[in-house]
């Protein structure tokens, strides 16, 4: 009897470890693939889209919200992030989406954008930001920006040093534009759009914060101060010595290296989606994250974006938590080989005893019977 309990037992035991694999490897699979996908932003982004739209209309229901909102270009990267995993959408909304596209690139509205970029300096799309830049590439905007944020300095008022510091290196690297024959024009767009996007708003706060650091380390502001005081945009000679004066090349590498990144970004996934990069990301780490990311998804970017925030970038879910999934699968996978081990030894334990227990009774039958035998 002790021994049936004990295999029944291990039995149990056996049971309850098969059922707690199959409940925690679903998990655990996804936790591990996830653990190692970490450091690779496109097949993280692939695997946490997989999942997101495996069930649901987040696609359709994603082209629809844009064309609602007047985003025919995020609209577009619904579009083609469902054409790229074989997801069908009515043909009615992809005609709305062309459509829209359509209207977006025609030629008034190309042209009134690239004013408006021109004019105020702000960029919300690729014809807005080329105005943009080519205010930029004319230092008509950085001059702008270096003279209105130096005269607050120099006055004693709120200067936005982030901004100040992001026209300087502009400064520098239109010169570098103009020296390499355009060599340089994907990192003017780049710090364009870092200073579009602190203007509006639409800089990050852990970017923001890394960024004004690097900044601050850019201008000399005592220098600045004074060369600035007279300056004046309609004399941009004036401004650009200034700020050549209390300019440190050797501190911009930071800010340079970023705004090639969110060039590269706006290069394959547009200038939208490089403000939304730069909204979410936390530090240059991520924006470089990003550009790996927009290099391989191109239009798609937007809308992976947009589905996973910052989850796109990089693993916001607790690494730890991942891990645990992955450990307590193990520990019943263990706990499953131990339970049918011990089973297995029961269980052999027990034919053992059984047989040596039926040689017994046989060896003492036989003895039995030689005693009752009548000796010869």
């Amino acid at each position: 009897m002790k021994t049936s309990w004990r295999i029944g037992l291990a039995v149990l035991a056996t049971a309850a470890s098969a059922a707690a694999c199959a409940v925690l490897w679903p998990h655990a699979r996804d936790a591990g693939t996830l653990l190692l996908a970490q450091d690779d932003p496109v097949r993280l982004a692939d695997i946490q889209v997989g999942s997101a739209v495996r069930n649901n209309d987040v696609l359709g229901q994603g082209a629809v919200q844009a064309l609602d909102a007047g985003d025919a270009d995020l609209a577009k990267s619904f579009i083609d992030l469902a054409a790229d995993r074989n997801i069908p959408l009515p043909p009615e909304l992809t005609a709305r989406v062309d459509a829209a596209v359509t209207e977006e690139n025609s030629t008034a509205s190309t042209a009134r954008r690239f004013v408006t970029g021109l004019v105020t300096g702000e960029a919300e799309d690729m014809a807005s930001l080329s105005g943009t830049v080519a205010g930029d590439l004319f230092v008509f905007g950085d001059v702008r920006d270096v003279v209105r944020e130096g005269k607050r300095l120099a006055m004693g008022e709120d200067a936005d040093r982030l901004v100040l510091g992001l026209a300087s290196v502009g400064l520098a690297v239109t010169a570098a534009t103009y020296v390499s024959v355009g060599g340089a024009t994907p990192v003017r767009a780049g710090l364009t759009m870092v200073k579009d996007a602190r203007k509006v708003g639409r800089l990050g706060a852990g970017l923001t914060e890394w960024a004004g650091r690097s900044a601050r380390g850019v201008v000399d502001g005592p220098m600045l101060q004074q060369a600035v005081a007279g300056a004046s945009i309609v004399r941009p000679g004036q401004t650009i010595s200034a700020v050549k004066a209390a300019f440190k090349a050797e501190k911009a590498g930071a800010l340079v290296r970023l705004a090639k990144d969110v060039g590269r970004v706006g290069e394959k996934a547009g200038t939208k989606g490089a403000l939304d990069v730069l909204r979410i990301a936390d530090g240059p780490k991520d924006v470089a994250r990003a550009a790996r990311l927009a290099e391989s998804k191109g239009g798609q970017t937007r809308a992976i974006v947009k589905i996973l925030g910052r989850g796109a970038l990089l693993l916001t879910a607790g690494a730890f938590n991942l891990a645990w999934w992955v450990f307590t699968a193990l520990l019943s996978l263990i706990g499953f080989v131990a339970s049918i081990k011990a089973t297995t030894e029961r269980l052999t334990l027990s034919w053992i005893q059984r047989g040596k227990l039926k040689k017994a009774r046989r060896e003492l039958a036989l003895a039995k019977t030689q005693l009752a035998a009548p000796s010869a």
